[in-house]
């Protein structure tokens, strides 16, 4: 029996004659054999493991996305390491040394800070990099995201359509392309229906809670005159509820809210949450999909174009026509 039939069985790597299958079950049984997964890696130079980098696990948008990610990755047969930069470029940089020195197979990364001159060093090595939901400054990575200004435009335009004209925004943070295309998508859909622009009614926002619970109180402290919110993430919107209940504004009676990105928690606020839903599970499976099949091409540059998924609006009780309440 050669050494090339026992590693074909070992590893599943194609169909092995029956008997002779089971004497080399029965051998691998009797002493307790296990593949040496450095070995494997030192002949096929594949480690079989990708790195997801992601700048913040608190958000609850982002586990959907790892969630599609593993589902395909498990499927594959890859192992995927989880690494939180915090949107710090030293993290992220500190990361991208320890995924080479582990040689990754490929990586995934959410909105990476770090200048193109310190991504190539890392990519210069034939390691393929994916970009999933926000941007980084690699144009030759695919981008596998929703359309951010279309759905910005959506939910302006569901406010519209209700009746509202006062509508106040409330931005993530100015520095990320998804920001200025939410921003965008909301500015677009004032302009289609003549609604002068107010800057007065633009308040800047972090993605997070807090930072939509700010934005609204801002508005609310300077005596800003608004009937509806429009938050560029779900948490924001959260935030700008919270704020609005706090300083005896109901909800959707005398301000109506829209979230963007349909997290689970959406459907549970009080009231529940209208919306833009993102795929988020189709999308990881997606860009694990470009990743994967750049790996088994031996592309350091994966070949695919960018994948842009479409948003459609989910309208739940946070909003309602204008003078309703």
């Amino acid at each position: 029996m050669s050494t090339a039939t026992v590693s074909r069985f070992v590893n599943r790597a194609g169909p092995v004659a029956g008997p002779t299958g089971k004497r080399i079950e029965t051998a691998v049984l009797a002493l307790g054999y296990r593949p040496n997964g450095i070995a494997r890696s030192l002949v096929t130079k594949t480690t079989h493991t990708i790195a997801f980098l992601l700048p913040d696990i608190t958000n609850p948008f982002f586990p959907s996305l790892v969630k599609g990610v593993q589902l395909l990755a498990n499927e594959r047969s890859y192992v995927l390491l989880l690494c939180s930069t915090l949107s710090d470029p030293r993290k992220e940089e500190e990361y991208l040394r320890l995924l080479q020195a582990k040689q990754v197979d490929g990586i995934l990364a959410v909105g990476l800070v770090l200048p193109r001159s310190q991504i190539e060093r890392f990519t210069s090595a034939g390691v393929p990099l994916v970009s999933l939901d926000r941007d980084i400054d690699y144009p030759s990575a695919p981008r596998v995201h929703v359309n951010h200004r279309k759905g910005a435009q959506v939910a302006t335009q569901h406010l519209l359509a209700l009746g509202h004209r006062a509508i106040a925004h409330v931005s993530g943070p100015p520095q990320l392309r998804v920001s200025r295309e939410r921003l965008a998508g909301y500015e677009a859909a004032l302009s289609a229906a003549r609604v002068r622009r107010d800057e007065r009614l633009r308040v800047t926002g972090d993605f997070s809670e807090d930072g939509g619970y700010r934005g609204v109180e801002r508005l609310l402290g300077e005596a800003v005159h608004f009937t509806a919110v429009f938050a560029a993430n779900d948490l924001s919107a959260i935030g700008a509820i919270a704020a609005l209940k706090a300083h005896g504004r109901r909800v959707p009676e005398d301000v109506s809210v829209v979230g963007f990105d349909d997290i689970h928690l959406a459907a549970y606020t009080s009231p529940p949450l209208t919306t833009i839903h993102q795929p988020a599970l189709e999308m990881g499976r997606c860009a694990t999909e470009i990743l994967i099949q750049a790996i088994a091409d031996g592309q350091g540059r994966p070949r695919s174009n960018d994948r842009v998924f479409e948003g459609p609006l989910i309208v739940r009780d946070s909003t309602s026509p204008l003078g309703r309440g």
